[in-house]
């Protein structure tokens, strides 16, 4: 059987380690976000994670070799780590995918799962535990963040005095918008809001704590819920370097923002162009490319403690 995929024609790496697009026949596609591509398969969903990478809201065209495989190895790696919150994953190896998917083994390996259909809650569960990005530009003009005061005096990248959720909308384009509690509240109603930041307090800690012993800080992630027969239950990615903040222990410094495991390298890359920041995005130099693909690659194998 024959199926649609795009490549890029990167140098002598296997086809499958930079995929772009995938099409499978027979199975409908039911969106193509900047990463993921999601697949009707009745009763469940299959999600496909890409090599695509996206900056400043715009899709480069240039994938970073086997960034999908990581993406989806490290949220498998996770949520079969907390058992204490129901998940949406069924399975992770093509070989307990079901018979329809059989013929599109080699693209799927390691960079799709099948899961659940869920309804997503309308809500990202943001977590942070250091001062950083959004926040750290909110706390300089307020002195707080989603209207969560804090003391005086903290500097960029400290660690807060205590974790805070700090949900936000999702936007269909462009950038998320922080959202104040009662907002959350409005939109989900307090039991569920209630359970949601106390999960996604929970999860955070509990993989700061372990990736610490690993040598990276979680500085920050997100978290997507839905509601799957009344429940609550964990979707999408989790504590991957595309959904999180994740530093290097051995280079962080406070009064700066440390390097990270993720897409930061091309973004800081980017700044350096005469680019106004919309589509069509900028080709990225070989060696951007291969440097961003050990970063997702370093952080695979310092949290797992194998090489994928």
């Amino acid at each position: 059987m024959e199926f649609a995929v795009r490549f890029h024609p990167q140098s002598s790496i296997s086809h499958f380690m930079h995929l772009l697009t995938l099409d499978l026949p027979g199975i409908r596609k039911l969106a193509s976000g900047k990463v993921r591509e999601i697949f009707d398969l009745g009763e469940n969903l299959l999600l496909v994670a890409t090599d695509r990478i996206s900056a400043f809201d715009c899709i480069l065209p240039d994938p970073i070799p086997r960034k999908g495989a990581v993406l989806t190895s490290i949220s498998a790696f996770w949520f079969a780590k907390f058992s204490f919150v129901e998940n949406h994953v069924i399975a992770t190896e093509t070989r307990d995918f079901p018979d329809v998917l059989q013929p599109f083994a080699e693209p799927l390996s390691r960079r799709a799962m099948v899961v659940k259909k869920a309804k997503p809650l309308p809500v990202e569960c943001v977590v942070r535990g250091y001062l950083a990005g959004s926040g750290w530009k909110e706390y300089q003009s307020a002195q707080a963040i989603c209207g969560i005061p804090l003391p005086q005096g903290l500097q960029q990248a400290e660690r807060l005095p205590e974790t805070i959720f700090t949900p936000s909308t999702k936007a269909e384009s462009g950038h998320d918008q922080n959202i104040p509690w009662d907002e959350c509240v409005r939109m989900v109603g307090e039991d569920v809001a209630s359970q949601i930041r106390d999960l996604s307090i929970r999860i955070y800690e509990e993989g700061r704590l372990y990736a610490a012993e690993r040598g990276i800080i979680v500085a920050d992630t997100k978290f997507e819920f839905g509601l799957l027969d009344g429940r609550i239950i964990l979707i999408d990615e989790c504590l991957t370097p595309d959904s999180s903040r994740f530093w290097p222990a051995d280079q962080y410094a406070l009064g700066i923002s440390p390097p990270s495991f993720d897409k930061q390298f091309v973004r800081d890359y980017l700044e350096t162009l005469d680019w106004n920041k919309t589509p069509p995005a900028p080709p990225l130099p070989e060696a951007v490319i291969r440097k961003t693909s050990e970063k997702y690659l370093d952080a695979y194998a310092r949290l797992t403690g194998s090489a994928l």
